[in-house]
């Protein structure tokens, strides 16, 4: 039985840890090539090696960083070099700056995660456009978040990161469908890192959030996120392009609340 990604070339930015972890995983078990980046280049190594192991496909760890163009430029090139070609871009990485107030956050912990989220997608979207081109399409999966959503507190420069990647997907949607290049986003809540720090950075957070989930758990990144990164990237979606699904478990019906338990702190100055 052929499996839904066989012959093709993927791209998982971050993803050796957390969700991409996971996404990494999931698109090598149905047949993918798969190139992992991320700024723990001895990890991304590890996590290639097990996936070789696990699944019998190609898989090559790189070191890299999403912010800086130079290393998203020589990504995509090493993808190409290493399997051929790409077919499919994963633009998981993200970065979630300290937790404080808007009127506290700096103009570098903004910059930084621009640079990460918004630029980092740009630059490899338009290095993989050609080699996707040359394929006779492919598939761009970017990550948005219901902390955009709901205007999470503590996480300005994040929420306006998050906004501006499904304002690029649905561009990118619009000007490369006569390629056959679909160009999706998906809003995953589920147990990676971002998610991992806010379980230990709020108190109770887990327990709030599985309560006001109509799942009632938490997504699990190879079981839950992953497959509908596979969907995405696959002939399955041969006809879904520009479009932001919400992978959480319903999370996004009730949101939730981010008010922060140290507020007081926080307008004093405090941690």
């Amino acid at each position: 039985m052929s499996k839904l990604l066989e012959g093709k070339v993927a791209i998982v930015t971050g993803g050796a840890k957390g969700l991409g972890y996971g996404i990494s995983r999931a698109l090598a078990s149905e047949g993918a090539s798969v190139l992992i980046s991320g700024r723990d280049g001895a990890t991304a190594q590890a996590v290639a090696v097990e996936i070789e192991r696990d699944f019998g496909t190609k898989a090559i760890g790189l070191a890299g960083d999403m912010g800086v163009k130079e290393d998203v430029l020589s990504m995509v090139q090493a993808a190409v070099d290493s399997f051929g070609g790409l077919d499919i871009l994963v633009n998981n990485a993200s970065l979630l700056s300290a937790g404080v107030l808007l009127e506290d956050k700096t103009d570098q912990m903004l910059r930084r995660t621009l640079e990460i989220g918004v630029w980092g997608n740009w630059w490899a979207m338009q290095a993989a456009f050609p080699h996707m081109k040359k394929r006779g399409g492919g598939s761009v999966i970017n990550f948005s978040s219901i902390d955009a959503q709901t205007g999470a507190w503590l996480h300005s420069d994040y929420n306006i990161n998050k906004l501006g990647i499904e304002g690029l997907t649905r561009s990118a949607a619009v000007e490369w469908g006569r390629f056959n290049i679909r160009v999706n986003a998906i809003a995953p809540t589920g147990l990676g890192q971002v998610f991992a720090q806010l379980v230990r950075d709020v108190p109770g957070f887990m327990e709030t959030v599985v309560a006001s989930n109509p799942l009632k758990r938490a997504g699990d990144p190879e079981k839950d996120i992953g497959p509908v990164v596979v969907f995405l990237a696959s002939e399955m979606s041969r006809f879904v392009t520009g479009e932001m699904i919400n992978v959480d478990g319903g999370q996004n019906l009730p949101g939730y609340v981010s008010i922060p338990h140290n507020l007081e702190e926080l307008e004093k100055g405090g941690t």
